[in-house]
């Protein structure tokens, strides 16, 4: 039934949101210029890596530039970027991975190989569930990147901190997880995002 509704939804809003794509891209495209997407390899469903994609928020080549996490007032953002992200209308494109079913809506958020390799034997247990575009975790740490400005070494914190935090949450989620909760979870996340703005 999960698949189900993630198929269903996923592609009545790539149908519906195509003009937003459009209007998204475009302006990508006025101000930044090309790419209009990021992809990046992350690991997904016992430990399957595929490529999640999202509007480009920051400079090109910006991993060459900094760090690998975003935090705070990052300079690589754009002007743009901050705003897609706020919104968390650069998530968008990951409608797709959910139709072909890499991600669900709802699920934990997949990480990249450098982080998921220093995962515990019981955290690696995360990997049987297939990853999403919000879940519990992404609630609770919606401000993740002003939280990670307050430590002196943001890495550091997020993987001996966070990372351990968003995992129990998801592995507890598991246990009770429906569609009925994934809804309410999805409703959660978009009212966090409204309330923000």
């Amino acid at each position: 039934m999960k698949r189900a509704f993630d198929i269903v939804f996923s592609a009545l809003g790539l149908v519906v949101l195509l003009p937003l794509f459009a209007l998204i891209g475009a302006l990508i495209l006025a101000f930044d210029g090309w790419p209009v997407f990021y992809c990046q390899e992350r690991i997904g469903h016992r430990g399957r890596p595929f490529y999640i994609c999202k509007f480009r928020t920051m400079v090109r080549d910006a991993e060459r530039l900094g760090k690998p996490l975003t935090v705070g007032g990052d300079p690589r953002i754009t002007w743009l970027g901050r705003w897609l992200r706020k919104t968390k209308l650069d998530e968008l494109p990951q409608l797709w991975n959910v139709l072909v079913g890499e991600m669900s809506f709802v699920g934990p958020r997949p990480e990249v190989e450098r982080y998921v390799d220093r995962y515990t034997p019981a955290q690696s247990r995360v990997l049987e569930l297939v990853p999403g575009i919000t879940d519990a975790a992404s609630i609770v740490y919606r401000n993740e990147t002003e939280l990670l400005e307050a430590f002196q070494n943001p890495e550091q914190a997020y993987i001996e901190e966070i990372i351990p935090a968003k995992i129990q949450l998801n592995l507890e989620y598991a246990t009770r997880a429906n569609v009925l909760r994934d809804c309410v979870v999805i409703f959660r996340t978009v009212g966090r995002l409204c309330w923000r703005g």
